[in-house]
């Protein structure tokens, strides 16, 4: 028996446009096979309300994690091991023509025996999707702690490098302890992502792993690395090293290093 969590979603006034993309976009998570991407088994609507049926993970999200270190810092290898297994379950959802579009500490779960996985891509975008405003219900899209510069300003071509600024932003928290930009003003923090320059992590990080994370956070699709599985690569030397003894561990508390056993790689471009 299949143990289940389901995401209820009220339909908004433009009833027809949300439930074209409710639909689209339910297909488009139900391809998606891989370990670090939380599965999708159903999906269905009535008149008022969306109902999507997924994979249930036992384990506690990213931002709860943040909640729980109150400030503290990841060290190297569990910052690169949390942004590593991002990167491989959003090489897959690239490779298949998608992009997250809201990934955030939020829809970042860590399992108990270490895996990362890549909740509610209820918001991804087909890369062939030729009109991006049929995402656009409500008030706005995604998480504005992680938002990059594109998604905010609404210019230029949206893929998945959009993802990787996100991972770019997630990285610096967990190697600082703070969000990379801190205000309680929306505005002033999309300004942020439009235009200051991100502040650097500090000396304990080695000089590659902050060239990395500038390179992610650059303002410009164009400047960051092209792939997912480019930054996975990168993202390889920071790795924790193979622990067997860890392997038959039960009841541990959530810890993104020990998937690191047996790594999971992006899936090839």
């Amino acid at each position: 028996m299949k143990t289940i969590a389901a995401e209820l979603l009220a339909v908004p006034h433009s009833r027809d446009e949300a439930l074209a993309r409710f639909k689209r976009e339910a297909q488009a998570a139900a391809r998606l096979d891989h370990s670090n991407i939380t599965t999708v088994y159903d999906a269905s609507y009535t008149d008022d309300t969306c109902c999507l049926v997924m994979q249930l993970v036992d384990g506690t999200t990213l931002e709860y994690l943040f909640d729980q270190q109150e400030g503290e810092k990841f060290d190297v290898p569990s910052a690169a091991s949390v942004a590593a297994q991002l990167c491989a379950g959003l090489s897959a959802a690239h490779a298949a023509g998608l992009v997250h579009r809201d990934l955030k500490t939020q829809n970042v779960m860590v399992r108990r025996d270490g895996v990362v996985k890549i909740l509610d891509f209820g918001l991804v975008k087909s890369l062939a999707d030729a009109d991006p405003r049929l995402t656009m219900t409500g008030e706005g899209i995604g998480n504005i702690l992680c938002a990059s510069p594109e998604l905010l300003s609404g210019r230029g071509t949206l893929d998945g490098r959009s993802d990787l600024y996100a991972v770019g932003c997630l990285l610096h928290h967990m190697l600082t302890g703070t969000p990379l930009f801190s205000t309680d003003q929306p505005a002033l923090l999309a300004s942020r992502h439009l235009t200051a320059v991100p502040p650097l992590i500090g000396e304990v990080v080695p000089g590659p792993l902050q060239d990395l994370v500038t390179a992610l956070l650059s303002k410009s699709p164009e400047a960051r690395p092209s792939s997912a599985a480019e930054v996975y690569t990168a993202l390889a030397p920071y790795l924790p090293a193979s622990e067997p003894a860890l392997a038959s561990r039960r009841g541990l508390p959530e810890d993104p290093r020990r998937p690191f056993l047996v790594p999971q790689a992006p899936l090839p471009l």
